[in-house]
């Protein structure tokens, strides 16, 4: 390392023409340049430069020297440039990880960023199971929910509210039930956990907790597998504000007790790292948290 050092010591020599304009362009003392010279001579056993009271000049090993120096320097600078490149705008390939529930909001929410920054590729992983994020070599992972302890760093984007849901045919034979306690007697399709039962944590219009435990007769481990198939009127389930509003408008599903909160499922951001993060994973965080804060049933 302390030979790369002289080396570009020996190159602003040559840029600068003197020992001193050298030391003042590297904050070095001219006696100090002079030595780092000195050193590459006596090190490789030649004469780098002639001095004279009034300027240097170069040898001819000297010259061949300082163009190895100089592509050495200009390297270095590249380097430098490409690492700025990285910070202040996007570029390369970004390997993003989200679930199949999530999927279908990268399109809107990065379509604008990517329009912006052609130099900027996408490589998008779906997947519901859990991956090694590491070893898949993933930039950014979005993920739902309680997070495991994980060496990652995560940043909140947002809260997606539950509304609990039913198809219109599912209301017209089963009424609209005005009261918690009215859901019981009903099928329900929930998300498949070991113990087989779903308890969904609610609060009143006034903001009393209460908490309704169910055994949903149709479970899944896939979200949008549940709404299709409340959808199709198999019963009641509780989905995500942001993933029903299409099916909301076009009147697929119908929102029950909508005066009744049925709990908020956080989204995260996941990186390999929270600080020096490159302007691809930066800018695609504040994009996604941008385009989530405008959905209805979206909280910050």
């Amino acid at each position: 390392m302390e030979d790369l050092k002289r080396m570009a010591v020996f190159a602003a020599v040559v840029q600068h023409g003197s020992m001193s304009g050298a030391a003042r362009a590297l904050g070095m003392s001219t006696s100090a340049v002079s030595q780092q010279v000195r050193k590459l001579e006596s090190d490789g056993g030649v004469t780098l430069l002639h001095r004279s009271t009034r300027k240097l000049a170069l040898t001819e090993a000297g010259q061949r020297y300082h163009a190895r120096c100089a592509a050495m320097c200009a390297a270095a600078d590249q380097a430098r440039a490409e690492l700025a490149a990285s910070r202040d705008a996007p570029s390369g390939e970004l390997r993003l990880s989200a679930t199949v529930g999530f999927a279908r909001h990268i399109a809107p929410a990065l379509g604008e960023l990517l329009a912006a920054h052609p130099a900027l590729r996408l490589r998008l992983l779906v997947d519901d199971s859990p991956i090694d994020l590491i070893n898949a070599r993933i930039d950014l992972a979005v993920r739902y929910g309680r997070l495991q302890d994980s060496t990652w760093a995560a940043r909140r984007l947002g809260g997606m509210q539950w509304y609990l849901c039913a198809a219109p045919g599912w209301v017209a034979a089963h009424g609209v039930p005005q009261h918690p306690d009215a859901l019981l007697s009903h099928s329900w399709l929930g998300f498949a956990r070991e113990n087989g039962g779903l308890l969904i944590d609610l609060r009143s219009p006034t903001g009393d907790p209460r908490a309704l435990r169910v055994e949903p007769r149709i479970a899944s481990n896939n979200q949008l597998s549940i709404q299709q198939m409340c959808e199709a009127g198999l019963g009641l389930a509780l989905v995500g504000s942001m993933d029903s509003q299409d099916a909301l408008q076009a009147g697929r599903l119908v929102r029950l007790l909508p005066d009744w909160s049925f709990g908020t499922l956080d989204i995260w951001a996941m990186t390999p790292q929270r600080d020096a993060q490159p302007a691809k994973v930066r800018q695609t965080i504040a994009a996604l948290h941008r385009y989530l804060s405008q959905l209805p049933g979206v909280t910050e």
